[in-house]
């Protein structure tokens, strides 16, 4: 399996995709923390209201996703980073002295042009990998991106809790900003040599967006449904049992188990349905509910987490053997916002099930979410395929 790895990072456009990689999805993965500390803290405004400051941010990322990504298909990276630097370089400078209301509209402003990391580095792993080595390089991948999102929060939390979140803001901005101008200096080819490079129209969305990448799609915002659902849970299991000390190596083993599962991923030879992946994905996550304690809890999410990253990188690879590669950036796009939008609504459908039931409630509602939507989708597509349907 390592030399598998090995192999992959001895490419130096992967190897610089994944160094890179790492670096500018930390303020990406850290911005909410710290909006919602800033708020709080500094604006003096109460949890709510910080909550719907982040709901913002990320809204408008979302909604930015499938646009960008169609920009960076017409323009090329270069053309596409520099506003979205000079947007965030803006934001850093002015956000911090904001009062609420006008803080909101800067939310809004700087969503919609946020660096749209997720399209770039999965095209760039993409155009640099043979196609015997496209599933290693993106499961490589998927575990880079998975350290990030477990690191940045941390940082952002250390950060916006020694010193003043108006100067933590800023400087996660700033990190933005930075991280675009790194990836405008290493430009990295998001098409395969001799497809070509971007410019002119792309093909029209209608013509590649069907029912099959609708599906690919509702399956994504489902999997990072499961992921939020699953982490807020587990915080309340363990303030149940009076153990809210356990949660930072708690949640730790289930990061561990998405990232052994991530890199055993990237070794299987044939391509799983992740529509199936999603079912059994929803299985392992009614573990956690049986247990009885901070060790038990752990160990069941350790199972539960090895299907995470395989989840995540059977639905790109699928879906960009579905797409054409003239179009891969905003079918990456509309990825993207998939996974945001199955984050911001985790939270609250599992939190609808805990306060009902506590932390195992939730745990039961959105892996039996994961299991109804998995098997559904799996069951049509596999209709669609005996139909002869054509598969878009």
């Amino acid at each position: 399996m390592l030399r598998r790895y090995r192999d992959i990072l001895a490419i130096p456009a992967i190897r610089t995709a994944i160094v890179v990689g790492f670096l500018v999805r930390l303020p990406f993965f850290g911005a909410g923390i710290v909006v919602t500390l800033h708020v709080v803290r500094t604006l003096d405004r109460s949890y709510t209201e910080a909550g719907v400051a982040s709901a913002v941010l990320v809204l408008a990322i979302a909604v930015s996703g499938p646009w960008r990504g169609r920009l960076l298909d017409r323009w090329g990276l270069r053309r596409v980073l520099v506003p979205s630097i000079a947007v965030q370089s803006g934001y850093a400078l002015v956000a911090p002295t904001l009062e609420f209301g006008p803080f909101l509209m800067a939310q809004a402003v700087a969503g919609l042009f946020f660096i749209p990391v997720q399209p770039i580095l999965r095209q760039a792993v993409m155009a640099a990998a043979p196609e015997d080595r496209r599933r290693a390089a993106l499961s490589l991948d998927g575990v880079v991106l998975e350290l990030s999102a477990g690191l940045a929060p941390a940082i952002a939390v250390w950060a916006a809790t020694t010193w003043d979140t108006a100067v933590v803001l800023g400087g996660v901005f700033w990190a933005s900003a930075l991280g675009g101008v790194i990836l405008f200096a290493v430009d990295l080819p998001l098409r395969r040599a001799g497809a070509g490079v971007a410019g002119g129209a792309p093909p029209a969305t209608r013509s590649w967006f069907g029912l099959g990448v609708l599906a690919l799609l509702v399956g994504g915002v489902t999997s990072t449904l499961v992921f939020a659902g699953t982490d807020l849970s587990a915080v309340a299991s363990l303030n149940e049992v009076g153990r809210a000390s356990s949660i930072g190596w708690v949640l730790a083993l289930w990061a561990v188990g998405s990232l052994i599962g991530g890199l055993a991923y990237g070794t299987v030879q044939r391509t799983p349905s992740p529509f199936l992946l999603l079912a059994v994905l929803g299985v392992v996550t009614l573990l956690p509910a049986l247990s009885t304690g901070a060790l038990s809890l752990g160990l069941l999410l350790l199972v539960a987490g090895l299907l995470g990253q395989p989840v995540v990188t059977s639905t790109v690879e699928v879906l960009t053997d579905r797409v054409p590669e003239a179009a891969r950036g905003e079918a990456m796009g509309w990825h993207s916002t998939a996974m945001t939008t199955g984050i911001a609504l985790g939270a609250p459908v599992s939190g609808v099930a805990i306060d009902a039931y506590g932390g195992s409630g939730g745990f039961v509602l959105v892996g039996s979410v994961a299991v109804v939507v998995g098997l559904t989708l799996w069951a049509l597509a596999g209709q669609r395929s005996r139909a002869g349907a054509p598969a878009r």
